[in-house]
């Protein structure tokens, strides 16, 4: 998942901040009972996100694909004192340990945690967003950033994860799912509503702010 090599990831942790106790276990945790543990944003990966979302000082964000609840953690020490955070999933297998690694955070009640098909419950919400991460089921990459562009204020920012796929992106022969990954890059480089960069965080972060009107 990451695209450098181990010990450069290692001075790379060295010169950012440390995690809290809580997202350390969180990862311990993910790692010792999940299934498909690389999924978690990790340590470097969520000081990113955190360092993003205080720059924005969102009021309002929008987590498509909750996982374990790493990201959303990190994602949520940026927001107002007023702010939600609303984070959406459909594995109810994992709404225990999430709801639990919730309650621990000083951020538990400003996150609303909805379980269901995102493609649906996008649409209950009645929000402006300030900033919006996608990390669920790449294929709908596309389909989340039309559902969800014109409920993102203008200046606004959207991140989406695992947009270099492991490098596979680079391949002149691609399977499906770096198709998928493939065509969702060419669309936001061809969007002109947007400014754009793919930071090669990990397993490359497109960064993408609405253009203000």
């Amino acid at each position: 998942m990451s695209l450098i090599n181990d010990d450069l990831q290692q001075l790379l942790l060295r010169y950012c901040e440390p995690e809290s106790e809580l997202l350390q276990q969180i990862d311990r945790e993910t790692n010792l009972k999940v299934l498909m543990p690389r999924m978690l944003s990790g340590h470097y990966q969520g000081r990113v996100l955190s360092f993003l979302s205080k720059m924005v000082s969102p009021k309002r964000i929008l987590e498509i694909g909750t996982f374990t609840g790493y990201a959303t953690l990190c994602l949520a020490e940026g927001l107002t004192k007023d702010g939600i955070l609303y984070t959406l999933d459909i594995n109810l297998e994992l709404e225990d340990m999430v709801r639990s690694n919730f309650a621990q955070s000083p951020h538990n009640s400003q996150i609303n945690y909805i379980l269901g098909d995102a493609t649906q419950t996008i649409n209950e919400l009645d929000e402006v967003f300030d900033l919006v991460f996608i990390d669920a089921d790449k294929k709908n990459n596309g389909t989340y950033y039309d559902l969800i562009f014109d409920r993102v204020r203008p200046g606004g920012i959207i991140i989406v994860d695992n947009v270099l796929w492991s490098g596979k992106v680079l391949h002149n022969q691609q399977d499906k799912d770096t198709r998928n990954i493939t065509n969702f890059n060419d669309k936001i480089a061809a969007d002109d509503r947007v400014e754009k960069m793919i930071l090669p965080v990990r397993d490359g972060l497109f960064v993408i702010r609405k253009i203000d009107s």
